[in-house]
């Protein structure tokens, strides 16, 4: 996971392509489709894949190449670059609206590496969900448990998880510390998350230390941290054309009365 994407990359192959090109900077791409492209800063390259124009987030894309975010610099020309950056009043100190723009500026050797490996934008609530969601099932596109290139949690350590005598797991991913007294299915359980008797969890994520209290109903939701869902209560539904329900961090949602 690197910023608002999930990915999973063999960088040497971006590194060979570095060094093939003599570059002083390769950017790994993908392509995006065209309705999406708006949300990215995208590259224009030419027959070399050389970088001859890079827009950052524009609402009329000229490319769907999509900037992953994921560079490698020649080490001389990255900390000039940021030295020089760093002393600029006017800069944004960032890399896709400043340090790219001012070494294409200076004909720069940029070029760009395209990437077919999974890669997900999870920018938005929308994609966050799907992409969450997709992480289930008995073969899920991105194996978290795969041997070739495990994936290594931050989490702290913390008890195991508890299922409760009357609690129910079904394709789900529960976290260390959580406890489930309820029944969860086809949804994600961070650390410490608690599901109270009677409670229901589908199609949904619940983040650290979140509380679903007994008989409540959670349905394609994104729980935030140390949030409440109170006894009783239903939030939101199965309705695929409506947006996914969200709580904020340490929120407490409560029944009408």
């Amino acid at each position: 996971l690197s910023g608002d994407h999930l990915y999973r990359m063999d960088y040497r192959d971006m590194l060979n392509c570095h060094k093939k090109h003599n570059a002083d900077l390769t950017v790994s791409v993908m392509p995006v489709p065209w309705e999406e492209a708006s949300r990215f800063g995208v590259l224009t390259v030419d027959d070399d894949d050389r970088i001859t124009k890079f827009t950052e987030k524009s609402p009329e894309p000229v490319s769907n190449l999509a900037s992953m975010g994921i560079y490698i610099f020649t080490t001389s020309v990255l900390v000039d670059a940021l030295q020089r950056d760093a002393v600029d009043p006017d800069s944004d100190h960032d890399f896709g609206k400043n340090i790219i723009p001012m070494l294409l500026a200076e004909n720069m050797r940029l070029f760009a590496y395209e990437f077919n490996g999974f890669w997900k934008d999870v920018g938005t609530i929308a994609s966050y969900h799907e992409t969450s969601m997709e992480l289930l099932g008995a073969k899920p596109e991105f194996n978290l448990y795969g041997t070739g290139w495990p994936i290594m949690s931050n989490a702290p350590t913390r008890p195991p998880h508890f299922i409760g005598e009357e609690g129910s797991v079904d394709d789900s991913i529960v976290s260390n510390g959580c406890r489930v007294h309820g029944h969860v299915k086809h949804s994600i359980l961070a650390t410490d998350a608690y599901v109270g008797s009677g409670a229901e969890i589908i199609d949904s994520v619940l983040l650290p230390g979140c509380r679903v209290e007994a008989g409540a109903r959670v349905v394609r939701a994104i729980i935030g941290e140390n949030a409440v869902i109170k006894e009783g209560v239903s939030f939101g539904t199965s309705d695929t054309e409506k947006n996914i329900a969200v709580v904020g961090n340490n929120l407490v949602v409560e029944r009408n009365r």
